[in-house]
């Protein structure tokens, strides 16, 4: 299974929405709080891109060499719709700086320097070390998996509920019951199975780890495959 500090680094570099606290701008508008772009240093800093007139750029303005604490919150919503939408969450917490020389014509960059992290997502929740979350690699399938997982659903919806023969009879799959798929990555596929009364998650785990999307066409179908033997 992934770790906690790859999940995080996933959840990071991944496309899910995020707002920025910071103290001063906690009743501004949510989207003035999110920012245009992220990304992670070698050292696990977090570069944050923000408009000029942005509050977390004006706080870190008039901070100056103050420390000024910050918090990113990150929120996961599957793809595809499905009982309770959101698959995680995280928070990154540190001392927010601004970067001069990576600001743009109305725009500026913020480091969000890390010293807490913590996960809650549809492998639990845990506290993240800094320099394991610096260490770690996101995952390979992030770029790609909000789509493969809306291909999966509209494409082989079949195919996906039949992965629930593999659970055995303890499962009790009723025929009304619906198969989406919710999340992925390169250990396997999670399905979550919804009707009759009852919402449960299944854990598809690939033979071994796929490196990109190639190797995951070459799992799917050995899944599948087991599927309908």
């Amino acid at each position: 299974m992934p770790s906690a500090a790859e999940r995080t680094r996933t959840l990071v570099q991944s496309t899910c929405s995020a707002v920025l606290l910071v103290p001063g701008s906690v009743r501004a508008p949510q989207e003035l709080l999110m920012p245009l772009a992220r990304e992670v240093t070698p050292e696990g800093d977090v570069l944050l891109v923000f408009p000029a007139d942005a509050p977390p750029v004006r706080a870190a303005t008039h901070a100056q060499d103050d420390e000024l604490q910050a918090v990113l919150e990150i929120t996961d919503v599957a793809p595809v719709a499905v009982p309770h939408r959101i698959r995680g969450r995280a928070w990154l917490s540190g001392w927010l700086t601004q970067v001069p020389e990576r600001a743009e014509p109305g725009r500026m960059a913020l480091r969000l320097e890390v010293g807490e992290i913590s996960v809650d997502d549809l492998w639990g929740s845990e506290k993240v070390e800094p320099d394991a979350f610096a260490a770690a690699a996101a995952d390979p399938l992030v770029e790609h998996e909000a789509e493969l997982l809306q291909h999966l659903h509209a494409g082989h919806g079949d195919q996906v509920r039949l992965l629930g023969s593999l659970l055995g009879e303890r499962a009790g799959l009723a025929s009304t019951e619906r198969a989406v798929p919710l999340a992925l990555d390169r250990f396997g596929l999670r399905i979550r199975f919804t009707g009759d009364g009852r919402c449960f998650d299944a854990r598809f785990d690939f033979p071994e780890p796929v490196r990109g999307v190639t190797d995951l066409r070459r799992a799917m179908h050995q899944l599948f495959t087991a599927a309908a033997d």
